[in-house]
């Protein structure tokens, strides 16, 4: 394996999608790009080994003795953000380039605290869904972030906590970081999300659960509305690019305000308040 490009997957069980996706992506579809997942360590060791074994990735059983043999870090975890304190609290003090699963944090207070510690140790780190990096956002980008007047998103999953950051991040990554006020509306498995942004500009998130929900955008600039639909085919091969991307550059690509404006907007959605009227962000 190659210097320079070892890396540690840092989790709470291994065996998850995640894990699994990325591991397979770099070994297949970004193998040209010469990284390597070197080494693991997970905090339910037991199925992290059995992982471990199974995928052919050396196991240690801990951070300090995976460092040795790991350049950059991914600390995944991505059903599990109450850990990602705790494991970021082991990994960012080795000061290497690191990546971290979505949901980032379970808070604000905890998102806050994690990038402290990055700043601390001088890490260069980022965190995103994998929303962030699809055909809508190649749309935008084509007609102009300030061209954007509107976007309604739509996602679903297994829960509101685990799987509302996948639309929110679409709507973020587009308009920016000038939403101010949010509401919502319902609390079952089918939920809404007004968004006001400085300037006029607007977003409408919806959040479906338990029923089977493509990603989607619908994208309103002054010359009419595009409806995209998320290309899932390649959704986490371009995610594990943009992390190897990280890797290369040695600097994150997405402004830190926006990882905790989307965080903001995932506490606020959760608020009594929010279904009763706005809620500055």
């Amino acid at each position: 394996m190659e210097n320079g490009k070892r890396i540690g997957f840092v989790d709470y069980n291994l065996e998850n999608f995640h894990a699994n996706v990325y591991l397979a992506a770099m070994r297949n579809e970004l193998k040209g790009r010469g990284y390597t997942v070197a080494g693991c360590t997970a905090l339910n060791l037991v199925d992290g080994k059995a992982w471990a074994a199974k995928n052919g990735v050396p196991y240690f059983d801990s951070v300090g003795e995976l460092d040795r043999t790991v350049d950059y870090y991914v600390v995944l975890a991505p059903s599990n953000p109450e850990v990602h304190l705790q494991l970021c609290q082991q990994v960012l003090p080795f000061g290497k380039t690191t990546y971290v699963d979505k949901t980032f944090a379970p808070d604000l207070a905890a998102a806050q605290r994690i990038f402290a510690i990055a700043d601390q140790h001088q890490v260069a780190m980022q965190t995103s869904s994998a929303l962030r990096y699809t055909n809508v956002q190649a749309y935008v980008k084509q007609v102009g972030l300030d061209a954007v007047l509107h976007m309604i998103t739509w996602g679903g999953g297994r829960s509101f906590e685990e799987y509302a950051i996948h639309p929110v991040e679409l709507a973020v990554s587009c308009l920016g970081t000038q939403a101010h006020r949010l509401m919502r509306r319902g609390t079952g498995h089918c939920s809404q999300l007004l968004i006001d942004c400085h300037g006029g500009r607007t977003a409408v998130v919806n959040v479906y659960t338990n029923a089977d929900t493509p990603f989607a955008a619908a994208v309103t600039t002054a010359q009419g509305t595009q409806l995209i639909t998320v290309d899932s085919s390649r959704l986490f091969i371009d995610m594990a690019a943009a992390i190897l991307d990280l890797f290369d550059n040695g600097r994150p690509s997405i402004d830190r305000a926006e990882s905790l404006l989307i965080r903001r907007i995932l506490d606020v959605a959760q608020m009594p308040e929010a279904l009763q009227g706005f809620v500055v962000l």
